[in-house]
């Protein structure tokens, strides 16, 4: 007698579940276009309140100042199909991809460092807005990692943090490729660093997010 209550309350929660629609799963498109939504609003935001750079059209004709922007771009391409291939259990992840941009910007990287005199090296890295650039780009960050981790709640990971780290380094990738186009800082010592670190902490917190409120 005293188990019937018990019993009857589970057997109505069954029935209720039962009779729930299913949740919505993550659709691609939706996901991608949320996404890109949240960035380009965050990066057009910013633009309108602190401008672009001067000359931006004729200086985006030097290799090092278009590799600014391409190269993030590069990364946020790929990390946010890898984020949508980790939010469906038993596709394959080929993260190697994600390997070519950075190994470009290695690249840029060490052939800037070899040019540069050793008394240089040092300046050249820090710049004249190395921490403000490289916090500025992880709070721009911030709405786009919210927003992704949100929407791919949908989604079925089970490789949360993964997922996570690549919302993370999606978002952040596709701000810093707008942030470039404000950014007069145009050495590969000093971009390739600080727009990497900046899209390293927001792939970080992506992966805490992601192993927090994308676990089953």
């Amino acid at each position: 007698m005293t188990n019937r209550p018990a019993t009857e309350a589970t057997d109505d929660l069954i029935r209720r579940l039962a009779a729930s629609p299913p949740p919505a799963r993550l659709s691609a498109g939706f996901a991608t276009a949320v996404l890109l939504a949240a960035m380009v609003v965050t990066v057009a935001l910013f633009l309108m309140i602190f401008g672009p750079r001067a000359n931006l059209g004729q200086l985006m004709r030097q290799p090092e100042v278009l590799a600014k922007s391409l190269l993030p771009l590069a990364l946020s391409v790929p990390a946010l199909a890898l984020a949508l291939r980790a939010s469906r259990p038993g596709l394959p992840l080929h993260l190697g991809v994600l390997a070519i941009p950075a190994i470009a910007a290695l690249a840029l990287f060490t052939a800037r460092l070899v040019q540069t005199p050793s008394s240089q090296v040092i300046p050249g890295i820090m710049g004249n807005t190395a921490i403000g650039c490289m916090v500025i780009i992880t709070l721009l960050s911030l709405p786009t990692l919210i927003t992704g981790i949100f929407v791919f709640r949908r989604g079925a990971s089970v490789r949360p943090a993964l997922t996570g780290a690549l919302i993370g380094l999606a978002g952040s990738a596709g701000i810093a490729a707008g942030y470039a186009l404000h950014c007069v800082e145009d050495s590969p010592l000093f971009f390739t660093i600080w727009y990497g670190l900046a899209m390293l902490i927001a792939s970080t917190l992506g992966a805490l997010a992601g192993k927090r409120y994308l676990s089953w």
